[in-house]
């Protein structure tokens, strides 16, 4: 059986999650928190999350993950359609990975956690964001899909980054970031209506707390 390491808040965690969940294969899951320690470093060679354990080995990049599972279950393509649909599916999945979900991340100390961040930074990423989404509103089609009439891989990249860097936006710079992607909040909806996404939710807000006890320990080492 598959075994999915990683713990309930993290965004790319809970993309795998709903891919496993929407081709409804089972899996075991083991929660782990980031960390460097020899058993785990033996397990995900950064001693980061998510990681896949499959009967052949590990993988731990979560595009290199989605794209693993299509090949296990062909029956429910996340990344589907002709060599260069597949090309523009992988291309917004990495848009969004690059240019929206990682400037976000620069700042999710203070967004989130109350760490302040250099206000250099915060200038730097505002930018980013508004950029990014802007590149994304460009790229995709929102018909109602990121590629499409059908629901992808890059969708599932949308909703789990997008949700964040969008809280990033409205807490420091009192910015509505999916306002500038025409179709990517009524996007936004159709995918957190879904059950599937609705039950991760529903596990992400459980974990919260020990999460948050576990990140007040590291940032007391600090």
């Amino acid at each position: 059986m598959l075994k999915l390491y990683g713990f309930d808040v993290s965004n790319y965690y809970n993309m795998i999650k709903l891919a496993l969940a929407l081709k409804g294969l089972d899996y075991e899951a083991v929660m782990t928190y980031p960390h460097q320690s020899p058993e785990y470093l033996d397990i995900s060679p950064t001693g980061k999350v998510p990681a896949l354990q499959t009967s052949d080995g590990v993988l731990i990049e979560t595009n290199v993950v989605l794209e693993y599972l299509d090949e296990i279950a062909p029956h429910t393509p996340l990344i589907f359609g002709n060599a260069f649909e597949r090309a523009r599916i992988r291309e917004l999945m990495k848009m969004i990975e690059l240019y929206v979900e990682l400037p976000a991340r620069r700042c999710h100390t203070e967004a989130f956690w109350g760490v302040p961040v250099h206000e250099v930074t915060k200038k730097e990423v505002k930018r980013a964001l508004l950029n990014g989404m802007q590149a994304v509103a460009r790229a995709a089609s929102f018909s109602p899909y990121i590629a499409g009439d059908k629901l992808s891989a890059a969708d599932i990249f949308f909703l789990y980054s997008a949700d964040l860097a969008s809280s990033v936006a409205k807490k420091l710079y009192d910015i509505d970031l999916l306002e500038h992607a025409p179709g990517a909040q009524a996007l936004m909806d159709k995918l957190n209506a879904m059950p599937e996404v609705q039950k991760i939710a529903q596990d992400r807000k459980a974990a919260g707390p020990a999460f948050a006890a576990y990140l007040e320990k590291a940032f007391q080492k600090k």
